[in-house]
């Protein structure tokens, strides 16, 4: 099965949200004026995409009918569409690894999947024929620790740990010497979820990003959050909390197979203006893909 396949079956459940809304909407109306565009809102916001996005992509999709004398069903989902991928298509989704090292810092909540995406990320990057370290900084959980060290076996990357509870800074500094001894292409670094209170959590991310910059001050540098697409709107606060604390360059969306709250998406990029770079739709190693606006919007519209 293709991943664009995968895609498809793993947004069932906000295809069903969205689409059959959509087209039960279109149903009842017979011509395209004010109401069915009141109707087409209230799908959007119930659909998880948010209110102020929700108007945003109306207002727009109203001024488009207007102007281009839209009065067929087709042609306004098609417009409905385009303004949808026009949100998306904020940046590119490929990832910055310009220099030989590039470093990605991987930042998220517990329970996001937020290990299971490094692992993946880096087997993608191993796929391409780069040599992958990743740094197991999230010392405060051992199981963090072992669960990267199995990722990291499966994607065929290199992984620098070390005991429980350790300086996560030390661990990055490690690594770092580690991907320049070896010559690897890409550092990927785990860092906490979660620690005592938000406080301690912008400290690490602080002495990390610290000793990031003075040991590789010209490589090429990602921050990619990660987002559980099934917490629905509780992702979008998400995004806000860690934008003080870091500068995120894109976002990863896991757990996509398993809602119907896909439509967040929408939400998380309009309302952010930070690209979606990678999207998860499933459990093996295989099912996290670069984002494509224009497959994503087709399986689930």
């Amino acid at each position: 099965m293709g991943f664009f396949d995968k895609l498809k079956n793993g947004l069932g459940k906000t295809k069903n949200s969205i689409d059959e809304k959509i087209n039960n909407v279109f149903s009842v109306f017979r011509k395209v004026d004010e109401e069915l565009l009141d109707e087409l809102e209230e799908v959007l916001v119930m659909s998880d995409i948010g209110v102020e996005t929700s108007v945003k992509i109306i207002d727009e999709l109203r001024t488009k009918i207007k102007k281009e004398k839209i009065n067929d069903e087709d042609t306004v989902k098609k417009a409905l569409k385009e303004i949808m991928q026009n949100i998306l298509d904020i940046a590119e989704p490929k990832l910055n690894l310009e220099t030989k090292p590039s470093v990605i810092l991987v930042v998220g909540v517990n329970g996001v999947g937020k290990t299971t995406s490094i692992g993946k990320i880096a087997n993608n990057l191993v796929k391409d024929g780069k040599k992958v370290v990743v740094a197991a900084a999230d010392t405060f959980r051992a199981a963090a620790v072992e669960q990267l060290e199995v990722w990291a076996k499966r994607s065929g990357s290199i992984i620098v740990k070390k005991e429980e509870g350790a300086d996560p800074a030390s661990v990055v500094y490690d690594a770092i010497k580690k991907t320049n001894e070896i010559g690897a292409d890409v550092l990927i670094v785990d860092t906490a979820g979660r620690l005592h209170n938000k406080k301690y959590l912008m400290d690490e991310l602080f002495k990390i990003n610290k000793v990031i910059e003075k040991e590789m001050e010209s490589a090429s540098k990602e921050v990619l959050l990660v987002l559980d697409a099934e917490t629905g709107q509780n992702a979008i606060s998400q995004v806000k909390a860690f934008k003080e604390t870091t500068n995120i360059t894109g976002l990863v969306l896991t757990k996509l197979d398993g809602t119907a709250k896909g439509g967040v998406v929408l939400g998380i990029v309009a309302e952010n203006q930070i690209p979606i770079k990678f999207i998860g739709v499933g459990e093996q190693i295989d099912d996290m893909q670069v984002f494509n606006s224009k497959e994503f919007l087709d399986a689930i519209i």
